[in-house]
Parts: structure tokens; C-alpha cells; sequence
């Protein structure tokens, strides 16, 4: 099982929190898509997680919207 510290995944973030909400979000993306059902297959988040730590997510943060 790879480790992933809140170094690593904050490197490509501004930091660790928003760093582990890129990439639930990510997993989430990666949930909808059909996957190959093989038995050697990473878990979402792992995959997730690890393509945030080489820096192959781009994100944008926007902001909230505010309802009077």
C-alpha cells in the first residue's frame, strides 16, 4: 500500500486541505467513467492521489456564490 504524506500531495496544491479535496473530487470524476474490472486495479483514491502528487491535476479554485 503507498503512503501519501500531506507533503506530497500539497506540493501541487496551496495546501494539504484543499490537496485532499482536489483529490476526493478527482475520484469522484474517475467513479463515472467505466473502469476495467481486472484484479490488479488501484482503488480511485489511490490513483487519484497519486496523480495530484506528480502534478498531472489541473484545478481551478472558483468561488462561492453567495444566495441573498
Amino acid at each position: 500500500m503507498q503512503v501519501f504524506t500531506p507533503g506530497d500531495v500539497s506540493k501541487h496544491a496551496t495546501n494539504k486541505y484543499l490537496s485532499v479535496l482536489i483529490a476526493a473530487k478527482f475520484a469522484r470524476v474517475l467513479n463515472e467513467f467505466p473502469r476495467d474490472r481486472s484484479i490488479h486495479e488501484k482503488k480511485l483514491t489511490t490513483r487519484a492521489l497519486e496523480e495530484l502528487a506528480s502534478g498531472e491535476i489541473d484545478y481551478k479554485v472558483m468561488p462561492r456564490r453567495r444566495t441573498p
